[in-house]
């Protein structure tokens, strides 16, 4: 079964990603399909899959249902990528702050609120100049409501690990109340915090432990 899977991503591949440039969207054309495409190509892939366990033990009908599985799965995913893409393109045109990073994934985006900018000092309130950034990104998660926005606090290594957990969930929480209170429903919302225990960089060098502190609001499309 592994190999008749890779056989068919192999053959599939080359399909899939002209089906995923031929996407239309009606959007920006400038916008970069990166995204899209990378989506039709994993929708394909994953319902080729699921596709050829329709045939049973024929080897023509899982052939077949691969087929329809891929188009299938590719038309899915081509259709979320090109909603993040849409998404991402807005949300970089409406916050103008180049602090705030906005990663696409494909399957997700994830904005990025570096914590030193975000609140003072071992505060939990939110700093006046980003609560018009976080108006603006509510308003953008108004304007997508088909998503599950988990909303997670980072610390770096310094203090406790007690004290760095509670931190960054009480940080977490006010994010989400902010975004509440602008519109966004609760029942969207996921809060929590990580502290310390997922770095993204060093924590040897300041430089380091600034990237680690930070917010991240990671927005998942409802499949």
């Amino acid at each position: 079964m592994v190999n008749r899977t890779k056989i068919l991503a192999a053959l599939l591949i080359p399909t899939l990603a002209v089906s995923a440039c031929n996407t239309s969207t009606g959007f920006d054309q400038n916008i970069d399909r990166t995204q899209t495409k990378q989506g039709a190509i994993v929708g394909g892939l994953i319902g080729a899959v699921a596709g050829m366990s329709t045939g049973g033990d024929n080897r023509v009908e899982r052939r077949q249902g691969a087929v329809r599985g891929a188009l299938i799965g590719a038309g899915l995913g081509a259709a979320i990528g090109n909603e993040l893409d849409k998404q991402a393109a807005e949300l970089r045109r409406d916050m103008d702050n180049n602090e705030v990073m906005i990663q696409n994934t494909g399957d997700r985006l994830i904005v990025t609120l570096p914590q030193d900018i975000l609140f003072a000092v071992n505060s939990t309130h939110i700093t006046p100049s980003l609560r018009s950034d976080l108006a603006v990104l509510a308003q953008n998660l108004i304007n997508y409501p088909n998503s599950t926005i988990q909303i997670i606090g980072h610390t770096d290594n310094t203090g406790s690990a007690e004290y760095n957990q509670s931190l960054s969930t009480e940080r977490a929480l006010a994010v989400s109340s902010v975004l509440q209170q602008n519109g966004v429903p609760q029942f969207r919302i996921q809060s929590m915090g990580r502290g310390e225990s997922q770095p993204i960089a060093s924590n040897l060098t300041p430089e380091g432990r600034a990237q680690n502190r930070r917010v991240d609001v990671v927005i998942l499309p409802n499949s």
